[in-house]
Protein backbone atom coordinates (compact mmCIF):
# COMPACT_ATOMS: atom_id res chain seq x y z
CA UNK A 1 0.00 0.00 0.00
CA UNK A 2 0.60 3.66 -0.75
CA UNK A 3 0.63 5.71 2.16
CA UNK A 4 0.13 9.37 1.18
CA UNK A 5 -2.55 8.26 -1.32
CA UNK A 6 -4.46 5.95 1.00
CA UNK A 7 -6.86 7.34 3.57
CA UNK A 8 -10.21 7.35 5.63
CA UNK A 9 -13.27 9.64 5.95
CA UNK A 10 -15.32 8.76 8.69
CA UNK A 11 -18.76 10.77 9.67
CA UNK A 12 -21.12 9.59 11.69
CA UNK A 13 -23.29 7.31 9.78
CA UNK A 14 -20.44 6.03 7.32
CA UNK A 15 -16.84 5.60 6.79
CA UNK A 16 -15.36 5.23 3.12
CA UNK A 17 -10.96 4.04 3.56
CA UNK A 18 -9.12 4.69 0.07
CA UNK A 19 -6.14 2.74 -0.50
CA UNK A 20 -3.46 2.96 -3.28
CA UNK A 21 -1.69 0.33 -4.27
CA UNK A 22 2.81 0.97 -4.30
CA UNK A 23 4.29 1.86 -8.02
CA UNK A 24 5.63 -2.03 -8.00
CA UNK A 25 2.40 -3.62 -7.12
CA UNK A 26 0.00 -4.10 -10.39
CA UNK A 27 -3.24 -6.10 -11.35
CA UNK A 28 -6.78 -5.80 -9.98
CA UNK A 29 -6.80 -6.44 -6.21
CA UNK A 30 -9.33 -9.65 -5.82
CA UNK A 31 -10.49 -9.61 -1.92
CA UNK A 32 -10.43 -7.55 1.13
CA UNK A 33 -11.15 -8.47 4.52
CA UNK A 34 -12.64 -5.76 7.33
CA UNK A 35 -14.32 -5.98 10.70
CA UNK A 36 -14.74 -4.24 13.99
CA UNK A 37 -11.21 -6.06 15.10
CA UNK A 38 -8.44 -8.64 13.85
CA UNK A 39 -9.86 -12.11 15.56
CA UNK A 40 -13.33 -10.97 14.05
CA UNK A 41 -12.31 -10.08 10.11
CA UNK A 42 -14.78 -11.14 7.58
CA UNK A 43 -14.18 -11.19 3.85
CA UNK A 44 -15.56 -9.75 1.21
CA UNK A 45 -14.30 -10.16 -3.01
CA UNK A 46 -14.37 -7.81 -5.49
CA UNK A 47 -16.41 -7.85 -8.88
CA UNK A 48 -13.91 -9.44 -10.96
CA UNK A 49 -14.66 -12.29 -13.62
CA UNK A 50 -12.81 -15.09 -12.11
CA UNK A 51 -14.38 -13.69 -8.59
CA UNK A 52 -17.95 -13.65 -10.11
CA UNK A 53 -17.51 -17.38 -12.37
CA UNK A 54 -16.97 -18.68 -8.76
CA UNK A 55 -19.73 -17.25 -7.47
CA UNK A 56 -21.96 -18.57 -10.12
CA UNK A 57 -20.14 -21.93 -9.63
CA UNK A 58 -21.42 -21.81 -6.43
CA UNK A 59 -24.44 -20.17 -6.76
CA UNK A 60 -27.17 -23.23 -7.49
CA UNK A 61 -26.06 -24.43 -4.00
CA UNK A 62 -27.01 -21.38 -2.05
CA UNK A 63 -26.62 -21.54 1.59
CA UNK A 64 -30.04 -21.06 3.75
CA UNK A 65 -30.21 -17.40 5.22
CA UNK A 66 -32.58 -15.84 7.88
CA UNK A 67 -33.66 -12.30 7.23
CA UNK A 68 -31.89 -11.44 10.19
CA UNK A 69 -28.82 -12.78 9.00
CA UNK A 70 -29.35 -10.91 5.53
CA UNK A 71 -30.16 -7.47 7.85
CA UNK A 72 -26.74 -7.35 9.95
CA UNK A 73 -24.91 -8.08 6.45
CA UNK A 74 -22.98 -4.69 5.74
CA UNK A 75 -24.11 -2.91 2.31
CA UNK A 76 -20.49 -3.01 -0.08
CA UNK A 77 -20.30 -0.17 -2.92
CA UNK A 78 -17.29 -0.09 -5.04
CA UNK A 79 -16.88 3.57 -5.66
CA UNK A 80 -14.34 3.93 -8.46
CA UNK A 81 -11.76 0.72 -9.22
CA UNK A 82 -8.45 1.15 -11.95
CA UNK A 83 -5.01 -1.01 -12.11
CA UNK A 84 -3.75 1.56 -9.37
CA UNK A 85 -6.72 1.64 -6.94
CA UNK A 86 -9.96 1.00 -5.52
CA UNK A 87 -12.20 2.97 -3.38
CA UNK A 88 -15.09 1.09 -1.56
CA UNK A 89 -18.27 2.56 0.83
CA UNK A 90 -19.14 0.06 3.59
CA UNK A 91 -21.86 1.03 5.63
Amino acid sequence: LLSPESGVSVSAHNAVVRLAKSPGSSGLWDKFSFGRDPSALQERLFVSEENVDGFLGTASCPRPRSPSALERQPLIEVLAATEDSIQIRVQ
